[in-house]
């Protein structure tokens, strides 16, 4: 019986991350035969198939959205609102594919995203262009995002690396940064903190980024019974941010409460994520 209820659940969470054709991508994904970017070995593995995650792919979102030109792209063009489970689908299939595909199907993933990348062009409300495959902007994404899921698989991984293995897999991560036009993307820990910092300057809040706060954290597209569950990933998501994120997003932290309730809760519940996915057997 028990095994049955985490099977169900495990599917449903699966078809809301990969979509209804999640299993056929999966299939193709791992069972196709053929070189890979990245080998069985390489850390990129490790991080992206852990449950973190579900975690750091929350926070990533809430530090992209500090860049106005990359916040102006994703509010102008991305949809997020009206099919926000279709961008996280088209998100998570990109990862896997990179992640684990054939060197060929990573390939032409990159492709079609820097295809999309090269339409996506506008101004701000401030008169100032973007251009969605501009590098450097790129380069913002990359490094938030890369950060992002490093914090989440060191706090929650259910294995986590050593001070090399993240180091390693930064380098890993620069692999996919390059494809999509990132120049000199940074290759350690080291360099991403300093990359990190150097955008600090291009930072600010403005509605975009208020907005994408508050639909990720107060009003997520979930039904009632599951928002509790999905507030506890939430906080932690929030509690993962560097601090001075947290300041510019005027989401200050409480440390008793964090440490005594935040994080055990978020620890819980990548357990039960990684227990509920987990392949029957």
């Amino acid at each position: 019986m028990l095994t049955e209820v985490r099977e169900q659940l495990g599917r449903a969470l699966f078809r809301r991350v990969a979509g209804p054709d999640g299993p056929a991508k999966r299939a193709r994904i791992h069972d196709t035969p053929g070189p890979r970017w990245f080998g069985p070995e390489r850390p990129i593995r490790t991080v992206h198939g852990d449950a973190s995650m579900f975690i750091g792919g929350l926070t990533a979102l809430l530090l992209q959205s500090l860049h106005p030109l990359a916040m102006a792209a994703v509010a102008g063009h991305s949809g997020y609102r009206g099919d926000p489970w279709g961008r996280l689908q088209r998100t998570s299939t990109f990862l896997a594919v990179t992640t684990y595909g054939t060197a060929g199907d990573a390939q032409q993933a990159v492709d079609a995203v820097r295809a999309i990348h090269e339409r996506i062009r506008g101004t701000t409300a401030d008169g100032v262009p973007y251009h969605a495959a501009d590098p450097h902007l790129l380069g913002w994404v990359h490094a938030a995002e890369t950060d992002s899921f490093l914090r989440a698989h060191e706090r929650f991984g259910a294995h986590p690396l050593d001070a090399a293995g993240y180091d390693a897999y930064v380098a890993d991560t620069a692999r996919v940064a390059e494809a999509l036009g990132v120049c000199d993307p940074p290759r350690d820990r080291r360099e991403l903190s300093e990359c990190l910092a150097s955008y600090r300057p291009e930072l600010r809040v403005g509605p975009d980024a208020r907005a994408t706060a508050r639909f990720l954290l107060l009003r997520p597209p979930l039904p009632l019974p599951v928002r509790p569950l999905y507030g506890g990933l939430a906080a932690n998501a929030v509690a993962l941010l560097p601090p001075w994120a947290r300041a510019m997003l005027w989401l200050p932290r409480i440390p008793v409460v964090e440490d005594l309730t935040v994080r055990p809760t978020g620890q819980a519940l990548t357990r039960t994520i990684r227990w509920v996915m987990a392949p029957p057997g």
